[in-house]
């Protein structure tokens, strides 16, 4: 994907670009209230949002956008009868993990207190998983299958993924893509004119498409890992997890998930470096009531029934019985 670059040099004729981003930058730091609190804190240390995000469409629009994109995507895995139940154990299982990461959500993104959250299974072999803007999850059958994952394991990919919607990454490189395809005149143009129409066109594609950046990946690790640690979860998970993920691809079965998440020695060193940041707050959490296990082990069968009890009189939140 094409960058955009700013030159260093003052005289440059794109000087009043580098000083239009620097106002978006100021914009987007006041729509990010209490980013200073980012530069003290306990946890991991990854700064404020990109500024870029402030080029795309709004938050609400892209979020929407996703909305609707998640529904198409169900229903064509419904119409393949690949869709779980919502009382498939593994189902249970992840909507679980999910309900244990969500209250730790806000503190990255005020706008996830509000959003319609939802975790799906599609029985798929693919090794991959997601998190759209807005909280819409999706978790496909191979990749709790074929590397056995944890409950841990299941939480750091879940935490990885929910980061890219908190930290709206998507956004971001929908920004950059805006700025590289179209010019900064242009977007300014576009916006001044309100032209909404232009700025959606495609943006359902892009949220399909788009591949985060290695700053966007770091990010993910780290915050996602903190999520999880807050949650319960051991976050020494992340390490096993990626091993896990490097062993499959090395034997020459690359998961999916590598193709949009590429690992490195730096970035798994990386990860263990930050473990240490966590750990007290995983120390301190409470800890699951309920632990499952990946497809083939026995059931807890006590939770599942508990948790499927609570799922019917969640209808309110959304959680539909969306049938095979």
């Amino acid at each position: 994907m094409n960058r955009f670059h700013f030159a260093d040099r003052s005289s440059s004729p794109d000087s009043s670009r580098r000083r239009l981003l620097a106002g978006l930058g100021a914009g987007a730091a006041l729509a990010w209230p209490g980013l200073s609190a980012f530069a003290q804190r306990e946890g991991v240390q990854v700064g404020p949002p990109s500024r870029m995000s402030a080029l795309a469409p709004p938050s609400d629009q892209v979020e929407a956008q996703a909305a609707q994109e998640y529904d198409k995507l169900l229903q064509d895995a419904r119409s393949h009868n690949q869709l779980a139940l919502p009382t498939h154990p593994q189902v249970v299982r992840l909507d679980y993990i999910s309900r244990r990461l969500r209250p730790f959500a806000s503190m990255w993104n005020a706008r996830a207190a509000n959003w319609q959250w939802e975790v799906n299974l599609i029985g798929a072999d693919q090794i991959n998983a997601f998190c759209m803007p807005g909280g819409k999850i999706v978790f496909y059958w191979g990749l709790l299958d074929k590397l056995k994952l944890t409950d841990a394991e299941v939480s750091m990919v879940m935490g990885h993924e929910m980061t890219h919607a908190l930290r709206e990454h998507a956004r971001e490189q929908m920004g950059k893509q805006q700025a590289t395809d179209i010019g900064l005149t242009a977007i300014t143009s576009l916006f001044r004119l309100g032209d909404v129409a232009q700025q959606m066109a495609g943006m359902g594609q892009q949220l399909l498409s788009l591949k985060y950046s290695r700053d966007d990946e770091n990010e993910a690790d780290l915050v996602g890992l903190e999520l999880a640690a807050r949650a319960g979860y051991d976050p020494n998970a992340a390490v096993s997890l990626w091993n896990k993920m490097m062993n499959l691809a090395n034997n020459g079965a690359p998961p999916a998930l590598l193709s949009d998440h590429p690992s490195s020695p730096d970035r798994m060193a990386n990860i263990e470096r930050n473990i240490p940041d966590v750990l007290g707050l995983y120390e301190r959490a409470p800890k699951p009531d309920c632990t499952f296990g990946p497809p083939g082990s026995p059931n807890n069968a006590a939770c599942i029934a508990a948790l499927n009890r609570d799922a019917r009189q969640r209808s309110n939140e959304g959680f539909r019985d969306r049938g095979q």
